[in-house]
């Protein structure tokens, strides 16, 4: 549309065009514009109306804003002679996509850049993995990494990948420390050997002058061997150490292992297969510097709360507080007034200027996932609802909602609107075959790993076709870093079909009710479903 001067000149008003959200709305104006318009005079005379329109956008909490301004961005730093790359991304079925990208882009901006390009909900947990297929190692890219240092740590005979996928375990540790920080292998200092206060624990790892330590036994492959011997290991701000007398902690039988500046730390994805390990709970310590696959500090705990308690310790002691202000950004507070946002400080960059503008916002939300924040009891059964703040209240209306689910026979409503009294496993199937947590024809090794893959915390789960049985369904969840699986059994009452995951205690007409039922409830399951499984196809 075009705007006439008069029009032009009243907005000229109200919009501060030096304010730094006005400059980033001018960046998305110059993308959009320039497209068709070709002068500087034409461009002016669109200004206004676009940074207004933005603004607009931006107060209403618009979604797609953010990826709007990192879009203008690459636009804007193309025009300015930015330099690009293609990089290639691999997602869990191994189809990849090619992206052109500045040479400045973070792991964070690549997965804004999917979320935005494929349509998926943001909820934080989208991770950028490093993958090295020679030695089947793999670690997660840290938010803030660039991506384009991390490229330049691979051979040019290395089969080595980019995989964008889920990782709900990513930041987990500072929501729940004691699950990745068991008692017996966390000390403040070799010298005090007092245990930590875990409430204090993440406090202490950010802070640089204190001295956390993690210790316990690990197996050590020897260098130049094949085979691993077990040994006492002590890790500490200074670096990684294991002792050649017993439990000593005394400096004269610390061995140095490693130190964390110039390395990073990395999973083994098939530790017994490819380098004889005695478990396949491996890790290692590889340098960022140019060198060989034998230069691998090769590690295996025994178990997996064993290995996250280590791999996530190396994090901290590398990164610190940078892992905090990484986890902390997705978080804070992203409806800021225009007022508010003049405030802030002038001359950054319009490139991701969205990243910088979350970073400076001062306002945090509450660390709940938002998963849970989404959920709330209602009671709808008034002439108004209500919402149910009392838990015991809570507890009560719903496992009076589950008895009215078992005894009620009523069904949804058929393809043609009308109320259907029975349904067919077909059109269950139809039901729930296009839900997200749904993963149709997959094994149990394939649901392991998938959920391994995108993070073993409580209530990450999927729904699959059962393999034994082709009538049923399976649930498959984590709860303390163990991969349980529940039968989800047919029930058929008169001529109706249910299911159920308590032998027809509880049933439902559907998996779509039986999932959103324990969201809310966690019944006979040993925590409530949180988090399921996603796959995308690039």
């Amino acid at each position: 549309m075009v705007l006439t001067e008069e029009r032009k000149s009243s907005r000229k008003t109200h919009v501060n065009l030096n304010s730094p959200i006005a400059r980033s709305c001018l960046a998305c104006a110059k993308h959009l514009i320039l497209q068709g318009v070709r002068t500087q005079n034409q461009l002016c005379k669109y200004e206004n109306e676009v940074v207004e329109n933005a603004l607009s956008a931006h107060s209403t909490g618009n979604p797609h804003y953010v990826a709007l301004w990192m879009y203008s961005g690459y636009t804007l730093n193309r025009a300015v002679g930015v330099e690009f790359k293609v990089i290639k991304v691999y997602n869990e079925d191994n189809t990849s996509r090619a992206v052109e990208v500045p040479t400045d882009i973070t792991a964070r901006d690549i997965c804004q850049l999917f979320v935005m390009k494929n349509h998926c909900i943001d909820d934080h947990s989208w991770t950028l993995f490093e993958q090295l297929s020679h030695p089947g190692i793999e670690r997660t890219i840290e938010d803030h990494e660039s991506v384009m240092e991390v490229l330049s740590g691979w051979g040019m005979d290395t089969d080595s990948r980019l995989y964008f996928r889920k990782n709900y375990a990513k930041y987990e540790f500072f929501n729940k420390p004691l699950d990745f920080f068991p008692d017996h292998m966390v000390s403040l200092s070799s010298e005090t050997n007092g245990i930590m206060n875990h409430s204090q624990l993440i406090q202490t790892f950010l802070n640089s002058s204190t001295c956390p330590e993690i210790h316990g036994h690990l197996h050590a492959k020897e260098q130049g061997r094949k085979s691993w011997k077990k040994f006492y290991f002590v890790l500490r701000r200074s670096g990684l150490y294991f002792s050649n007398k017993g439990t000593s902690k005394e400096p004269r039988h610390l061995q140095f292992i490693a130190e964390f500046s110039d390395g990073d730390v990395y999973t083994l994805l098939s530790a017994k297969k490819l380098h004889g390990a005695p478990t396949d709970y491996g890790f290692c310590v590889k340098s960022t510097k140019h060198g060989s696959p034998r230069d691998l500090k090769l590690l295996c705990a025994d178990d997996e709360q064993t290995r996250t308690c280590w791999v996530t310790a190396m994090r901290l002691f590398k990164y610190g507080l940078q892992l905090y202000q990484n986890f902390i950004q997705p978080h804070q507070k992203q409806k800021t007034s225009p007022m508010l946002m003049d405030n802030f400080k002038a001359g950054f960059d319009d490139f991701i200027v969205g990243r910088e503008l979350l970073l400076q916002n001062p306002f945090l939300v509450t660390n709940r996932s938002i998963s849970e924040n989404s959920l709330v009891a209602m009671d709808f059964s008034g002439h108004k609802s209500r919402v149910i703040e009392n838990p015991s209240e809570a507890l009560s209306v719903a496992v009076e909602e589950g008895l009215s689910w078992r005894r009620k026979s009523c069904h949804r409503l058929s393809s043609h609107g009308s109320p259907s009294t029975s349904q067919s496993p077909m059109s269950n199937i139809a039901l729930h075959m296009a839900q997200p947590w749904f993963q149709s024809k997959l094994s149990r090794d394939e649901a392991h790993r998938l959920i391994t893959q995108q993070g073993l915390i409580d209530g990450v789960f999927l729904l699959r076709d059962s393999q034994s049985n082709p009538k049923t369904f399976v649930l498959s969840l984590c709860h303390t870093q163990r991969i349980k699986h529940f039968q989800i059994l047919p029930v058929d009452d008169e001529g109706d079909l249910f299911y159920s995951l308590d032998d027809g205690h509880t049933r439902f007409t559907d998996l779509i009710q039986l999932v959103e039922f324990y969201q809310l409830n966690r019944g006979v399951l040993p925590c409530k479903l949180k988090h399921h499984c996603a796959r995308i196809t690039l």
